[in-house]
């Protein structure tokens, strides 16, 4: 296959999915290796970006979608007559901060960190599709565990968890402490060593 050929195929195989696609099965799809797909969906992306094209190539760990360009999120919105989706509220934006930045952990990690119930803005998130139920805690009760979605990543607009801004820590910066979940579900403090 013609470099072309592979990325009009990439092409129409993100168009038809509609979802993102893993690099594993575009190259089991065009029977190629994976640096030839991988360098056909930078020239596609390098293409519709240069071309300033409506539609944009989005990277989501090793996920690939096609989606609108953003400059043209209104007049889409508009021409669907889609409403435009309501905003976090501050307490959904800081249980999906806690959930993001330690995850997998649980409700009660997340209760225990914000001081109050979280009950509601956890189904919230899950019905929003921002989060969801990655297993069980190994301790008595079995708390559900929770992690962020792929919705997660394409609606702030990173590429893996990996492109999250540094966690600010709080305190003087020779007596940073460091909180991980420990085997019951509590938090533990650990004084950083340096």
């Amino acid at each position: 296959m013609e470099r072309t050929e592979i990325e009009a195929a990439v092409e129409a195989i993100l168009f038809a999915s509609g979802e993102p696609v893993p690099v594993k099965r575009l190259c089991a799809a065009l029977d190629l290796a994976r640096p030839a797909v991988e360098r056909a969906l930078q020239d596609l992306r390098d293409h519709c970006a240069f071309e300033r094209r409506g539609i944009r190539l989005a990277q989501m760990e090793d996920s690939w979608q096609l989606c609108s360009a953003p400059e043209y999120g209104d007049a889409v919105h508009r021409a669907l007559e889609v409403r435009k989706p309501a905003k976090l509220s501050q307490p959904a934006l800081e249980a999906l901060t806690i959930i993001a930045y330690y995850q997998p952990t649980t409700r009660a990690y997340v209760d225990q960190i914000r001081g109050v119930d979280s009950s509601y803005t956890m189904s919230l998130l899950l019905n929003r599709d921002l989060i969801e139920e990655c297993g069980r805690l190994q301790v008595p009760g079995r708390p559900r565990l929770y992690r962020t979605t792929k919705q997660f990543l394409r609606a702030f607009h990173l590429n893996s968890l990996e492109d999250l801004p540094e966690l600010e820590t709080l305190g003087e910066p020779e007596n940073e402490v460091q909180m991980r979940l420990d085997d019951q579900g509590e938090i533990v403090e650990e004084a950083e060593t340096e």
